[in-house]
């Protein structure tokens, strides 16, 4: 039992990470925590995990060439801006219904089925966060909210049911528009910050979706 609360702790754990990340603008106290040696012994943990060793890497060179980077703080906040804040056309929209809504328009069929997962279990978006449910620190802190759920069941078949609603949440919220996001970040980031922590989400959420499945 300890052992199943301490993992879905660190699982969560990543996902409100990744949630903060692609929220806001990182500030320089932000950055300076990015490059102090909790969030490098952070990284090291996660690259013992052999399928994350390359995204890590990735990520890790994107830190170190910020450290090279002229007004880094105020250059990756216009990444930010260019990538999340502008059009399809020129950047990467953190929205589900940029991707697989039926219109191409915010606040579609995505927006609506993430508003109901929600509700069914009560959780709220930041009230200081102002953006349609299906933006993609929503879903983020959603699903780590949904893992620490399952360590206040005391049951052993509701914690697999629980685990199971994070599966299904992954296959039907997530993983369907995830890959087309990452295109996007591919194609429109050129310092390649946001780039490779994409990468690294992806690789986590695939390796996530084992661990839920048994494999």
């Amino acid at each position: 039992m300890q052992e199943f609360i301490a993992i879905n702790e660190q699982r969560a754990e990543f996902y409100w990470w990744m949630s903060s990340l692609f929220a806001s603008e990182l500030t320089q106290d932000d950055l300076n925590n990015y490059h102090g040696s909790n969030m490098d012994n952070y990284f090291s943990a996660l690259a013992m995990t052999e399928e994350l060793k390359a995204p890590i890497v990735e990520f890790r060179n994107a830190l170190a060439a910020l450290k090279l980077r002229e007004d880094a703080q105020l250059e990756l906040a216009a990444d930010f801006c260019g990538l999340f804040l502008s059009t399809p056309k020129t950047g990467a929209l953190p929205y589900a219904s940029i991707y697989i809504g039926e219109t191409g328009l915010l606040n579609d069929k995505p927006a609506q089925e993430m508003g109901q997962w929600m509700e069914k279990y009560g959780i709220a978006q930041r009230k200081d966060f102002n953006e349609p449910f299906d933006h993609l620190a929503v879903v983020l802190d959603f699903i780590g909210n949904l893992v620490i759920l399952a360590n206040k069941e005391t049951e052993e078949d509701q914690q697999e049911s629980m685990m199971q609603e994070q599966q299904v949440f992954l296959e039907t919220m997530v993983m369907p528009w995830l890959g087309s996001f990452q295109k996007s970040l591919n194609q429109f980031d050129q310092f390649g910050f946001y780039k490779a922590a994409g990468a690294l989400l992806t690789a986590f959420i695939t390796l996530d979706l084992l661990f839920l499945k048994g494999e």
